[in-house]
């Protein structure tokens, strides 16, 4: 890992009408990952998810073209709260995901950190992506909420 001064940084935060361990729960489901790890064109998502500390995943976005392949380690599991992994992609060094949830009066607050980017231009392209991604996230959670009450 770098040094913690290198690198960009991008921060998202999302409030997400569920329960912190609903959210937790999504993080580590890889069935459920395939629908809201959408990014973009990403059409679906595969993954693999070894949660626990020292655990590895493996996650492919399948686009019209390509399979862009996300790997890596992670390093914190403390369930409901905080998961903390390396994510390395094609064309980009090992770079560092932290999830933290909070609970906000009956809601979820997500703040998903991504540093140790290598300049603005690829940074830019994550917060895009993992904005879409919590949105995504938030909508899936919501609709299992509904299905599960119906």
């Amino acid at each position: 890992m770098g040094n913690p001064d290198f690198g960009e940084r991008v921060v998202i935060r999302r409030l997400i009408d569920a329960r912190r361990a609903d959210v937790f729960a999504a993080w580590t489901d890889a069935e459920g990952m395939r629908e809201w790890m959408c990014p973009g064109t990403v059409l679906r998502a595969e993954a693999e998810l070894d949660v626990r500390p020292g655990g590895r995943f493996r996650i492919v976005m399948v686009t019209a073209n390509e399979r862009i392949e996300h790997t890596g380690v992670y390093r914190v599991v403390e369930a409901p709260a905080k998961l903390v992994f390396t994510w390395t992609a094609k064309g980009l060094p090992e770079t560092l995901v932290t999830i933290e949830l909070f609970d906000r009066g009956g809601q979820c607050e997500l703040v998903l950190t991504h540093e140790f980017f290598p300049d603005p231009g690829v940074a830019e392209r994550y917060r895009s992506g993992w904005g879409t991604i919590a949105e995504l996230l938030g909508r899936w959670i919501s609709g299992r909420s509904n299905r599960h009450r119906a």
